[in-house]
């Protein structure tokens, strides 16, 4: 390699980092990251060896240290706070992947439930398959049909992180066949790894009976005498409780775009 290509212009330099050349100006205006070589012409230069020492000050501003702290760790090194502020910061990422890997998936399941409803039609019904899912729930009877009170009582108890990905209502299925809709069991949302303590129910792994309403919820009934008249003429026998989820009220303006997925476990087939 010729000499002349170790040494590098604050263009170059800025070009070769992808950084804008102010910022190199400004890290050596307050002296935290300078041009090591002066030529005889007057102009300095970086060495092309200064590249891991400026990649790792951005490493060093991307986990959020300060500017002094970051001058302190690249001409004051302290050994133990150095180690001290690793420590925080590794704890300090692994929350964020955890937030991160939450957020992916929330994301992926509403891009699951997108594709679903333009598949499906109004009081449809299918059977599917569904994986086993923890849930937390709380006690909720719906005696008044109104989406704001829902919503007010959900951000009453558990915080927005808890939500984000849907919340639902489980009903039994002897209130569905006994036509008790003005009480149900509760609302749930779906509990993680981290996420399994106080008042937790299992949405057991099997086959689903799934119906599908467009529109305000007062249809359900209707959907519910289809199918248990459905579960009924194919010798079906369902258990436990109905779940009900909304598929897509995070992109819509109103209750009569709403679409609901109704899920009921058959016990067998005959």
């Amino acid at each position: 390699m010729n000499k002349n290509t170790l040494k590098l212009t604050t263009a170059q330099f800025a070009k070769l980092h992808k950084v804008n050349k102010r910022t190199l100006h400004y890290y050596d205006n307050i002296g935290l990251f300078s041009p090591r070589y002066r030529g005889k012409n007057g102009y300095r230069y970086y060495e092309y060896s200064q590249s891991l020492d400026f990649e790792y000050i951005r490493m060093l501003k991307e986990i959020n240290l300060s500017i002094a702290e970051i001058r302190e760790f690249v001409h004051a090194f302290h050994e133990q706070r150095f180690l001290e502020t690793v420590s925080c910061k590794q704890k300090e990422i692994d929350m964020e992947i955890r937030k991160l890997k939450k957020v992916k998936s929330v994301l992926a399941q509403k891009k699951e439930h997108l594709l679903l409803c333009r598949q499906i039609n109004d009081m449809s019904i299918k059977i599917d398959d569904f994986k086993e899912e923890y849930l937390l729930t709380v006690p909720y009877e719906f005696e008044e049909d109104d989406v704001i009170k829902v919503f007010q009582y959900i951000q009453s108890i558990w915080p927005p992180e808890q939500y984000r990905d849907g919340v639902g209502s489980y009903i039994s299925l002897e209130k569905i066949q006994t036509k008790k809709f003005e009480s149900y069991d509760g609302l749930y949302a779906l509990a993680t790894e981290h996420e399994k303590q106080g008042h937790v129910m299992l949405k057991p792994k099997g086959t689903y009976l799934c119906g599908y309403l467009k529109g305000k919820w007062d249809r359900l009934p209707e959907l519910y005498a289809k199918m248990l008249d459905y579960a009924c003429s194919h010798q079906l026998k369902l258990t436990g409780y109905a779940f009900e989820q909304e598929l897509n009220d995070f992109m819509i303006a109103g209750e009569k775009e709403y679409v609901t997925q109704v899920m009921i476990k058959i016990a067998n087939r005959a």
